[in-house]
């Protein structure tokens, strides 16, 4: 009998599975739980502002903001771009759930800057289906703000377009600079 590497002889003794980073996710959760207490908030944020910011790893937002659980909602994708699903939730942050302002937040650094379409058409390449979604890619960081800015200025179905602001966070320094 032939043994791969990625199959182990049946006589072989299994060793057991490494846990995932989920698997620790869950244990953590366990010690969470221990000592959570429920404490009877709403799902309207108190400060009535939903921030939409990029998934990078390296924005702590909420220490970044200065929020607190309860504050705010954070609507976090690839790049922080003003997309349609973006619209979405701010639509149902506004209009169910009583926010009024909008924090738009990029930031140095991000993987989207200098990526191209070309990433649609290699994974169309690859699987065989192109996808649906836009990339979303920027080179103007600044530009971009704006853009995704004037998306939201101008949805029909958001409610509140005045308190829309836009800022560019700094992964080395923890500040944000404005962009008008």
């Amino acid at each position: 009998m032939t043994v791969t590497p990625d199959r182990p002889s049946p006589t072989a003794a299994a060793a057991p599975p490494r846990p995932t980073v989920i698997d620790r996710f869950v244990t953590a959760n366990r010690t969470y739980a221990v000592t959570f207490q429920d404490g009877g908030m709403d799902a309207r944020p108190v400060q009535k502002i939903a921030v939409v910011a990029c998934m990078d790893a390296r924005l702590d937002l909420f220490a970044a903001l200065g929020l607190e659980l309860g504050d705010a909602h954070v609507i976090r994708n690839a790049g922080g771009v003003v997309t349609d699903d973006t619209i979405r939730s701010l639509t149902i942050s506004q209009r169910a759930l009583g926010t009024r302002s909008i924090a738009l937040i990029h930031h140095t650094g991000c993987g989207l800057l200098g990526l191209t379409e070309d990433f649609r058409r290699e994974l169309e390449l690859e699987v065989g289906q192109r996808p649906q979604w836009a990339v979303e890619a920027f080179v103007d960081l600044d530009g971009d703000v704006r853009q995704s800015m004037q998306r939201v200025r101008t949805s029909p179905f958001l409610l509140h377009t005045d308190d829309v602001r836009g800022f560019v966070f700094d992964v080395h320094t923890g500040l944000l600079r404005e962009i008008d």
